[in-house]
């Protein structure tokens, strides 16, 4: 059956009925006029998406990196969506427990989720995960955060070498906190461990903002984040390095490793996913509305300033990206001890 539906075709319900009461032997037309608008129904509620709410979970506690950029994207939604965000926290074993549930969310689009790597590849290769990596539909990944070693103000070490210099001579005893295990911290403790020849005693906590939390209590001796924890943190932290190629412009006074001896570079992706059976129009209009946002001037800046860089990887482009993603983490997968 071939069905050819004008602009008018929402008004023909109302117009058949009141034909067919006129008109009975119309009653073949109007069953095909109106399987003909039946047909054409769903690609109409699609293309309205969306229209309401968007849950957008941070499997993260409240204060962190993710929390923070999903509320820098709050009000672009409305500008580019129309619809607002309502941000969520599902906490848990460094971001697992969220995503190991994702699937069984609904799958209309109105349920995103926040993301990360090297997490989402590293997690699944411990047991128990709850998850794989290829169960997570992931839009789109738009912001990378470069590692960085924090300590307190009134940390002892002012330096990185005075760090290390402690660390050499009192294995293990020196406390580092990060975000959850199979995470990009673990994986920047593990790392630096290794380059420096030292060894440092890895604290996992739920999010960023824990973390933080121990770091400023000294409960930790220094911390395994981001620039962005440097730049929310102000005055009250010191960056002893960061894992850039060079220093970045928003924290000059923060050296690079590569410019202290140590070859290393690093950091942590953030994206959105959706439920795996979320049908592809969906995922493909939340992609590009992610998508206008992150081109967006304005965001653009606001994210820059809080020590994010900008990264764009979109639906299109995303099977290619994971792949490459998966192979670039087996030297990290292999430095905590787990099979690719």
């Amino acid at each position: 059956m071939e069905c050819h539906i004008t602009t008018e075709a929402a008004q023909l319900p109302r117009r058949l009925r009141a034909a067919h009461r006129t008109w009975p032997h119309l009653a073949g037309a109007v069953a095909l006029a109106a399987a003909c608008v039946g047909w054409v129904a769903p690609a109409t509620a699609q293309s309205k998406f969306p229209d309401h709410t968007i849950n957008y979970i941070i499997p993260f506690a409240p204060g962190g990196e993710s929390d923070i950029a999903a509320r820098l994207q709050e009000p672009f939604f409305k500008k580019y969506a129309g619809v607002t965000v309502a941000i969520q926290y599902r906490t848990g074993a460094g971001g697992a427990t969220a995503w190991a549930q994702l699937n069984n969310m609904e799958n209309t689009g109105y349920t995103i989720m926040g993301t990360n790597l090297p997490h989402i590849v590293l997690q699944p290769m411990q047991k128990g995960s709850g998850y794989d990596t290829d169960d997570l539909q992931n839009v789109y990944w738009f912001q990378y955060t470069p590692d960085a070693l924090i300590v307190p103000a009134a940390s002892p070490y002012k330096t990185l070498k005075e760090l290390v210099d402690y660390a050499k001579k009192n294995p293990a005893k020196l406390t580092v906190g990060g975000t959850g295990t199979a995470s990009g911290n673990q994986v920047a403790q593990v790392r630096f461990d290794k380059i420096a020849g030292i060894k440092t005693t890895y604290v996992p906590f739920k999010g960023t903002g824990a973390v933080n939390t121990a770091l400023l209590g000294h409960h930790v001796d220094a911390s395994w984040g981001y620039t962005t924890v440097r730049l929310g943190l102000g005055d009250q932290v010191r960056c002893l390095a960061v894992a850039m190629p060079a220093r970045h412009p928003a924290i000059p006074d923060c050296p690079t490793f590569k410019e202290l001896g140590y070859d290393m570079i690093g950091g942590v992706y953030r994206g959105v996913a959706v439920p795996k059976t979320t049908p592809k129009d969906i995922q493909e209009r939340l992609s590009t509305i992610l998508g206008q946002i992150n081109k967006d001037p304005e965001f653009i800046k606001q994210m820059e300033k809080a020590g994010f860089s900008m990264v764009d990887v979109d639906l299109a482009g995303m099977t290619a990206f994971m792949a490459k993603m998966k192979k670039e983490l087996v030297p990290a997968a292999q430095s905590l001890g787990l099979k690719p």
